[in-house]
């Protein structure tokens, strides 16, 4: 009989492939951080091989515990490749503002990222499929799901889903203002940050709408940050 499932650890281990050596103190091995930065991202890029020819997708994603899950078409290289358990790179990258330095060496921008390594497994079983689907719609618009037109099976069998467990990961994060010499503190010359942030705007109707449907409710309680 199995046992029970282990509380995974806090703080991810360093690994060969997670260990940052660049800027190290950007850093950040907590688990609770990780799970942050992905919880706050809606588009991931996936890094794969295929016949030596590498491969970075952009695609949506979502995390449920301690896995991260994406989606595709089912005759997808992607999806197809990854789904034989070739070894893959999953990047989620939040741009947080433009560092305007007083010189051209150190402008920058501040950011927060994720980088995780290991294998992709395939969601088998219808239930378990719309379950994982469901989490997806509810990630990206909450409440959304249950006034969707149910999935038909040829859908569900033209959809792949898979997903990967956090083991291996670490996360890097740039903030704060400027780091210029002193020296360059004395120029006339302004530093410092802007800020950029992800925004929703108001909804905009399809124009193929039928006539007095209005945009549901819960559109407004959408927040991204």
């Amino acid at each position: 009989m199995a046992g029970p499932e282990r509380e995974p650890p806090a703080v991810f281990a360093k690994t060969a492939h997670n260990r940052i050596r660049r800027v190290f103190e950007y850093a950040r091995y907590e688990r609770a951080e990780v799970y942050r930065i992905l919880d706050a991202g809606f588009v991931c890029h996936i890094g794969y091989s295929i016949d030596r020819q590498p491969y970075a997708t952009p695609t949506a994603y979502w995390r449920q515990g301690d896995r991260v899950y994406w989606h595709g078409s089912s005759a997808s290289r992607m999806i197809r490749a990854l789904a034989g358990g070739a070894p893959l790179c999953f990047t989620v990258a939040l741009f947080d503002g433009l560092v305007l330095a007083r010189s051209g060496f150190q402008t920058s921008v501040n950011y927060r990222s994720v980088m995780a390594f290991g294998s992709a497994e395939k969601v088998e079983g219808r239930d378990a499929k719309l379950a994982a689907l469901e989490a997806m719609m509810e990630r990206l618009v909450p409440g959304r799901w249950d006034e969707l037109r149910p999935a038909t099976e040829q859908e569900l069998k033209a959809t792949t889903v898979l997903s990967m467990a956090l083991d291996e990961a670490v996360a890097k994060v740039s903030e704060g203002p400027p780091d210029d010499a002193a020296a360059d503190c004395a120029l006339d010359i302004w530093a410092g940050v802007v800020p950029v942030r992800l925004a929703t705007g108001a909804p905009e109707d399809d124009p193929k709408l039928k006539p007095g449907l209005a945009a549901p409710a819960y559109l407004d309680k959408i927040r991204l940050d």
